[in-house]
């Protein structure tokens, strides 16, 4: 080409000419370098009346900072007071939804009196999100489509609708750097079945796949492959209704496949969780592993050593607090454990405990396996009144910590709406068998009637009978009047 553009040129012409595109030619290259490198932590796109954001930090497993925060917070508000608005979708790129929140860049600035704010209100501005998001009146459909924990959990947990697929990782490991579970966690755990809440808040152990529905963490299950289905079905609703929304991914939900693997913590191993983390004190629960560890059944006895190992990996002073901070959550309204919340972070940032600050810098700044240098190092040397700088308002370490700033344009979260669309509750299954349920009929009834009755209730949702017929196994027992005509099921304990 430059001969051709040459044999008109002298030779002087033909250098500056070629100099310019070579220039040229850098310049675009460098640009289009620039762009790629250039990668926004939010995308936001729209469909129709589809509304959806995508977590955008991949090689950081889209964890949470201030800037994520700060863009999402008023895309979200507002789309919930648009009109053009019919579903918000919440999902990330890559292998994670959301792994939690940048504690390294939390725990730098706290342990400087000067930067100790910032920490404080990355926290304040983490929690007012998460409300905001559990409060919308917009459909929320949050798509946990890999790692799902700490931070992204409060993103999803008060969704109305959360899709698990088998890529699903959930986790609440914040004992594990010293913390206490947050981002509503102490609402949420508190009110799952029995004392799974509670073993998931202290232990830190991740569900995965289909449990994450079946323990009720998410309310659907749908392959990984089928999700780009789902958010075109979802975008094709003209009138978007929260039955209709139910309705299209129950669609593409799919059966148990017979390889799949089943959850661990079902059936005895199941009651024996429920039994040892019934407690209020952890050296309680402590002792109940420890023996349950000589269980001749070896499904229990290999789950309690492994709870009990975890357990013991654990900060003392955290676990204390986490169980305070859950079995208070269990009788707090959503807002009043957010604020809760925003106490323990606010002492722990504070220097209440140095635990936050030794499991993170261990961990994952010195990405150390060893168990950090806990301090106290044993649960005996956490005393009552350590405890209480968590928790009481007269503490020096809650002093002058900020309160959750919530639109007034947000109502109240009540009740266990997040509940609604999941598999039944426990809770609900044991009121139909002592016949108090609104929708039993108030006489004994079968196992095979107390199954039909939520198929009913939960018409064409995979699960349901799975789910019923294990909690009639493991906390009912059959009683036969031989007559020849029907066997009841009667609930045996609440443990």
């Amino acid at each position: 080409m430059f001969r051709l553009l040459g044999r008109g040129m002298s030779r002087r012409a033909l250098n500056t000419a070629t100099q310019r595109t070579r220039a040229v030619g850098q310049h675009l290259m460098s640009t289009t370098a620039s762009e790629a490198s250039f990668r926004p932590n939010v995308l936001f796109e729209s469909n129709n009346s589809l509304r959806t954001y995508i977590l955008n930090r991949p090689k950081k497993l889209n964890a949470l900072d201030e800037p994520t925060l700060q863009l999402l917070r008023p895309k979200i508000e507002e789309w919930n007071s648009s009109d053009l608005c019919g579903t918000i979708v919440g999902t990330g790129s890559g292998r994670a939804f959301c792994a939690g929140g940048d504690v390294a860049a939390i725990v730098q600035n706290a342990a400087n009196e000067k930067t100790r704010p910032l920490a404080v209100d990355f926290f304040k501005q983490e929690f007012e999100l998460d409300y905001i998001l559990a409060a919308l009146k917009k459909p929320y459909v949050a798509i946990l489509d890999g790692i799902t924990m700490g931070g992204g959990v409060g993103l999803s947990a008060g969704a109305p609708f959360r899709i698990a697929t088998e890529k699903t990782v959930f986790a609440m490991p914040e004992t594990k750097i010293g913390y206490s579970p947050d981002v509503g966690g102490t609402y949420y755990l508190s009110r799952l079945d029995g004392e799974l809440g509670t073993y998931l808040g202290l232990t830190g152990a991740s569900l995965t796949g289909r449990a994450v529905f079946e323990h009720g963490l998410a309310t659907h299950y749908i392959p990984s492959r089928r999700i780009p289905l789902l958010l075109q079905r979802l975008a094709e609703l003209d009138q978007p209704s929260l039955s209709l929304i139910n309705q299209t991914i129950e669609e593409l939900s799919s059966e148990r496949e017979p390889n799949e693997p089943r959850s661990s913590l079902v059936g005895a191993t199941r009651a024996a969780l429920d039994s040892a983390f019934r407690h209020n004190e952890i050296e309680q629960i402590v002792f109940d592993l420890t023996e349950l560890g000589k269980h001749p059944d070896e499904s229990i006895n290999t789950w309690a050593s492994s709870a009990l190992s975890q357990l013991q990996e654990r900060s003392p002073t955290s676990l204390k607090v986490a169980l305070t901070a859950i079995r208070k959550g269990k009788n707090l309204t959503l807002r009043d454990a957010f604020e809760q919340e925003m106490n323990i972070a606010g002492a722990f940032c504070s220097g209440a405990s140095p635990d936050f600050q030794i499991g993170v810098n261990t961990l994952l700044v010195e990405k150390s396996t060893d168990r950090p240098a806990w301090s106290p190092s044993s649960l005996s040397e956490v005393s009552k009144d350590t405890v209480s700088l968590f928790f009481d308002p007269e503490s020096p370490y809650l002093k002058g910590l900020p309160q959750l700033d919530i639109p007034s344009t947000f109502e109240p979260v009540t009740g266990s709406r997040h509940l609604k669309y999941a598999l039944p509750t426990e809770d609900e299954i044991g009121e139909a068998v002592l016949g108090s349920h609104a929708n039993a009929s108030g006489m004994g009834a079968t196992a095979e009637e107390i199954v039909q009755l939520f198929e009913r209730l939960r018409p064409g949702k995979n699960g349901v009978r799975e789910k019923v017929e294990e909690v009639l196994r493991r906390k009912c027992t059959l009683v036969d009047n031989a007559d020849g005509n029907f066997v009841w099921v009667k609930w045996i304990h609440d443990q």
